[in-house]
């Protein structure tokens, strides 16, 4: 049983429950895609642009765009790892044991992985309120097939839609999934964006990343996204950047492309891949802010799930500098926009009170990314992270944040 400071995490829930005179709602759970999530509402003659199974040597994988997807290793996640089996591993791997030996130990594929009834029983059984629900494999897809427009939209159409049946974008209250929102084609956008809200949903989801589309690429804060951001706005509603493989390139320091290969021993080493998920979310929000987005659109929400927080001191260095830069662009400060208008999750491995001294407390949110390998073997086991914040702060990091951010602001 792995103890961490003072902190049996074998027991860790159960203190936490009892301590706790509140249910947290967590900002960051997944689900495991059904096998058809990619393929039920796809029409057969979009099946090869778009997502294909196939079978090599006895194993299934997932054919995208054409091309033989290494984005996991078993796309059918049947036997699947533990929640939280990387956890010691991002902790500073203190046993020194390699990826693989920790991934060893897998089970049959739970049903509250895949099923929304099974997973709200979970959710009470872990002491939570609620959860937003994000993709586990929909975060990569987008820039496997963004050379192919009309594949994109094709897949993403079909793929929220499945969502919906299978999860739901706001179930009992308690499972909120986030519809997944490419900005590939302005209108597309606009209509899945109409189409979330009209079914309720509470939060959508789109990847941080420059944007490919038919005139080539784009900033998201481009003007030819303004109906999107108009809608967004006057909708209320928050907006993820959730971490998945925004397409960055190590420009020849190492092989580009995502794949999750936990390999170990010689056929691992680290490369600055690693920090691509920080790069994209610095990139992006830093974009946001110089393009004067929460001048334009005063009512944007934005959060940021599962990109970690150790780019914000450098943001907020360089947001001031270009400021003082630029003197006459801003009509705002864009430092104090930025604290305004984001919310920031950080990596549980990260030091959540840099973020709330950078931020304020009011704007860092709790998620616990389960049950990912890489999350925490157990949603409350985050709480340990928090013991130098009042009662009073702890409680809006795990509840307050997120309950307000879930509540839709349209405007009057």
């Amino acid at each position: 049983m792995a103890v961490f400071g003072r902190v049996d995490i074998g027991s860790a829930k159960m203190n936490y429950m009892d301590e706790l005179n509140y249910l947290p709602f967590d900002c960051d759970n997944h689900y495991y895609e059904a096998e058809d999530a990619f393929t039920r509402h796809v029409p057969r003659e979009w099946q090869r642009r778009c997502v294909q199974w196939c079978e090599i040597n006895g194993r299934k994988h997932h054919i995208v765009g054409g091309m033989l997807s290494s984005a996991v290793a078993n796309p059918t996640w049947n036997p699947i790892a533990k929640p939280g089996a990387l956890h010691e591993y991002f902790r500073g791997n203190p046993t020194g044991k390699s990826p693989l030996e920790m991934l060893k130990d897998r089970e049959p594929l739970p049903q509250e992985y895949m099923n929304k009834d099974a997973r709200v029983e979970k959710i009470r059984e872990q002491g939570l309120s609620a959860v937003w629900l994000f993709p586990t494999l929909g975060v990569l897809y987008e820039e496997l097939l963004k050379e192919d427009i009309e594949a994109v939209k094709v897949l993403f159409r079909a793929f929220n839609k499945w969502l919906n049946e299978d999860w739901g974008f706001n179930y009992q209250d308690t499972i909120f999934a986030a519809p997944y929102i490419s900005l590939c084609d302005v209108d597309f956008a606009v209509e899945e964006l109409q189409s979330a809200l009209s079914n309720n949903a509470k939060v959508i989801c789109i990847r941080p990343a420059a944007v490919l589309t038919a005139d080539g690429y784009k900033s998201p804060a481009d003007s030819m996204f303004n109906p999107f951001w108009n809608l967004l706005n006057e909708s209320g509603i928050p907006l993820v950047i959730h971490a998945g493989d925004s397409g960055y390139s190590s420009q020849g320091y190492a092989e580009d492309g995502f794949g999750a290969n936990f390999g170990g021993g010689a056929s691992y080493s680290p490369s600055i891949k690693a920090f691509n998920i920080e790069r994209a979310a610095l990139d992006w929000l830093m974009t946001m802010s110089l393009q004067k987005m929460y001048e334009r659109f005063s009512n944007l929400r934005i959060v940021s799930v599962e990109n970690g927080s150790s780019f914000l001191p450098d943001l907020f260095r360089k947001l001031p500098q270009q400021k003082n830069k630029l003197m006459g662009w801003f009509n705002e400060d864009p430092m104090e926009l930025f604290k305004e208008h984001v919310w920031i999750n950080p990596f549980w491995e990260d030091d959540p009170y840099e973020v709330a001294e950078l931020m304020g407390v009011d704007r860092v949110v709790f998620g616990s990314d389960w049950p990912h390998i890489e999350g925490m073997p157990a949603p409350l086991d985050y709480v340990r992270e928090l013991k130098e914040f009042s009662a009073e702060d702890q409680k809006k990091i795990l509840l307050d944040n997120v309950v307000e951010l879930n509540q839709p602001k349209p405007l009057s």
